[in-house]
């Protein structure tokens, strides 16, 4: 006859805390090189400072200013068309003649996707243009703009909005599309409707190909900016930093031509790594949108 044993009973075990001092060090603190080198921006520095000295080694060997001049006579010209002649008023001209062209094209963009988000017609008129438009050069369209609109800052505007609108209109688009159906009918359950849908849930919520597509538009209307401005220069006999560079470059100033030329890539950088980068950081990765 088998007899039934009460399963033996496991000791109770007590562990007594121990303090996170006898662990050692955990993690091992990053040397003051380490730390340096671990900042994106002084990386870009560094690369930075390699390109002007190569740029200064290979002018020098060449030896010859007509064709390549040298990083620091480039920046001397850039230095002394800043504060002594006119490459300053000429960036600004272009900055205002852009950011007049660059804002009318975000509008037409944005007016052009909410239609295409809020009716089938709209999505069909959206690809249908884009499709027919996108690839079209938007340098292209100047001769046209300038019958149709004369030597005047429209025609560059026009070209501007060109290379803007498609752009952001695809990405803004795409963005929103991509947006969950678990926020659409949190949308739709709180009653929005119309704009307040498209302004409360879809836009913060496609907010980083919204943004992306803002950079891309501004890379194409700054290109086609100068580009235009070379033939619009030529035309008109003023401009900004286009007729800069195809004047000194009739001149033979190839510093200055070079000059003209760092003057766009700095904007671009500037653009690039403070203004675009503040806006980042005040939308989507304060809001979790992108890490």
């Amino acid at each position: 006859m088998n007899v039934m044993t009460a399963p033996a009973r496991r000791p109770e075990i007590l562990r007594e805390p121990v303090s996170t001092a006898s662990f050692g060090i955990v993690e091992k603190p990053l040397s003051v090189w380490e730390r340096i080198t671990n900042q994106g921006w002084v990386r870009k520095l560094a690369l930075l400072v390699v390109i002007a000295v190569v740029w200064e080694i290979y002018a020098r060997q060449l030896n010859n200013p007509l064709l390549f001049p040298t990083f620091s006579a480039t920046v001397t010209a850039f230095i002394q068309g800043i504060f002594g002649g006119d490459l300053f008023t000429k960036a600004m001209t272009s900055l205002r003649v852009l950011m007049l062209g660059y804002a009318a094209g975000i509008a037409c963009a944005a007016i052009l996707t909410v239609v295409a988000i809020t009716s089938r017609i709209g999505t069909d008129l959206l690809e249908l243009l884009t499709s027919m438009f996108n690839p079209l050069p938007a340098i292209a369209l100047l001769p046209l703009a300038l019958i149709w609109f004369g030597l005047g800052t429209g025609s560059i505007v026009f070209v501007i909005i060109h290379s803007v609108l498609w752009a952001v209109s695809l990405n803004t688009h795409s963005g929103f599309l991509s947006v969950s159906n678990t926020l659409r009918m949190v949308g739709r359950n709180y009653g929005l409707t119309g704009l307040r849908y498209v302004a409360r849930i879809l836009i913060p919520a496609a907010f980083p190909s919204i943004l992306t597509g803002l950079k891309i538009g501004w890379a194409f209307a700054w290109r086609t900016l100068i580009a235009a401005e070379l033939v619009f220069g030529v035309s008109s006999g003023s401009g900004g930093l286009g007729w800069y560079i195809y004047e000194n470059k009739n001149q033979l100033e190839i510093p200055n031509v070079f000059a003209g030329l760092f003057t766009v890539i700095v904007i671009g950088l500037i653009v690039e790594n403070v203004v675009f980068r503040v806006l980042e950081a005040k939308t989507v990765r304060k809001w979790g949108l992108q890490s």
